[in-house]
């Protein structure tokens, strides 16, 4: 490679580009440079100029570390679960794939100061080939899901914070793509000690949408995990693997007994008022009221053109009252380094080379966590004198006065 930036790794610029969702040639163009020159630079034929090399930490807002990082290899047959494989989102699958990159790296960081709880999934005998489940096979692995949680038959209160309590690493992030609401991976070189990783798009602000999201990956988690790479970029395997995925949803958080013992009529008034119990939205009622048999095609029919009809496709009530169930876990972990003092905030900027602002999004930070400490403060050594009935105690060369002193001396 050509004299330029020492120690530059161009694979990490690559991986910057896409994760700003950036082509070649829009690099490029903002560089000021030629397309050959950004493509020499990822391939390391050449090093960019001390002065490109600022722009591009300022183009793609990334500290000059991250682009001398050595970069971690990576298994090459992974199974990431995408609600949407089609070619519009292309783009949007890799910038959040390398989003995700990093995520992993911000966990394994954490995970050298702090114990994460133990994973706790369910694991099924599940085959390679997902075209032979039948919807009782689906049905049978949520219901045993949720036996093995013991959670009952009642709803589900936070599915977010479950995931974490049970060993999930989880995190909610803009994703910029409509046909990309969430994705999920069994993380590590070996399947016995990897790790549930459930990445959810925080574009849409629906606590029934998001929630419903939740459990498709977790259908994926605990029956695609042993299923062949090779489905999942078939459109025809893909299409099966996706349904299946959205009955095991419906049968994790509306269970059978206990949703059809609620269930009275098909009606959208009904399912409206069952919202704020089961968390979920009207629409999916109504899927899992069909899967169940709870009521016919020409009932069904009937609900999607009243559902139409009063604008709640885009938008359903209640949707807004439903707080976000959001992770905490990868918070409560940065708040514990810093509040134990067991790093500073200039110790995870050092060690993590990512934006603050990155950071602070896929851990769910306050988007002001990792900004420079306060300066130490400390009093100076002070002495006390009286001045009349007035007390007064001086710091330094500043002066605070007794207000209830003063008062008096004015009554008296």
């Amino acid at each position: 490679m050509k004299r330029g930036t020492p120690g530059f790794v161009g694979a990490r610029l690559r991986e910057a580009r896409e994760a700003r969702g950036l082509s070649v040639t829009a690099l490029a163009e903002i560089l000021e440079v030629s397309r050959q020159s950004v493509s020499q630079y990822e391939n390391e034929q050449q090093s960019p100029r001390s002065e490109v090399m600022v722009k591009i930490e300022q183009v793609l807002n990334l500290p000059p570390a991250f682009f001398s990082r050595p970069v971690l290899k990576r298994p090459e047959a992974r199974r990431i679960f995408y609600r949407s494989m089609k070619s519009a989102t292309k783009l949007a699958r890799v910038r959040v794939e390398r989003r995700y990159e990093w995520l992993t790296e911000i966990a394994n960081y954490l995970q050298e100061y702090v114990s994460f709880p133990p994973v706790r999934f369910p694991r099924f005998d599940v085959p390679r080939d997902a075209r032979e489940l039948s919807w009782e096979d689906v049905e049978d692995f949520a219901v045993r899901t949720r036996e093995f949680w013991g959670l009952g038959e009642g709803p589900i209160s936070n599915v977010v914070w479950l995931f974490e309590n049970k060993g999930a690493i989880v995190t909610r992030s803009i994703v910029e793509a409509d046909e990309l609401d969430a994705f999920s991976e069994w993380h590590g070189w070996q399947a016995n000690s990897s790790t549930p990783y459930v990445f959810l798009g925080a574009d849409k602000e629906s606590a029934p949408r998001s929630r419903y999201d939740a459990a498709h990956e977790l259908g994926h988690l605990v029956m695609h995990r042993n299923i062949d790479p090779k489905h999942i970029e078939n459109q025809t395997t893909f299409k099966i693997i996706e349904n299946q995925a959205h009955r095991f949803a419906g049968a994790f958080l509306l269970p059978t007994l206990a949703f059809s013992n609620d269930f009275s009529v098909a009606n959208l008034d009904a399912f409206r008022a069952l919202k704020p119990k089961w968390k979920v939205s009207v629409a999916m009622m109504v899927y899992r009221s069909q899967d169940l048999d709870l009521v016919g095609k020409e009932q069904v029919r009937r609900l999607w053109i009243n559902r139409t009809r009063r604008g709640w496709r885009l938008k359903e009530p209640l949707d807004d009252h439903l707080p976000i169930e959001r992770p905490r876990m990868l918070q409560r972990a940065f708040s514990m380094l810093v509040d134990e003092r067991i790093q500073s905030r200039d110790e995870i900027r050092t060690a993590l080379p990512y934006s603050a602002g990155d950071i602070a999004e896929l851990a769910g930070l306050p988007q002001n966590f990792l900004d420079e400490e306060p300066a130490p403060i400390s009093l100076k050594a002070y002495t006390k004198k009286r001045s009349g009935s007035t007390r007064s105690t001086h710091y330094g060369t500043g002066e605070i006065v007794d207000f209830r002193a003063a008062r008096d001396s004015k009554e008296g």
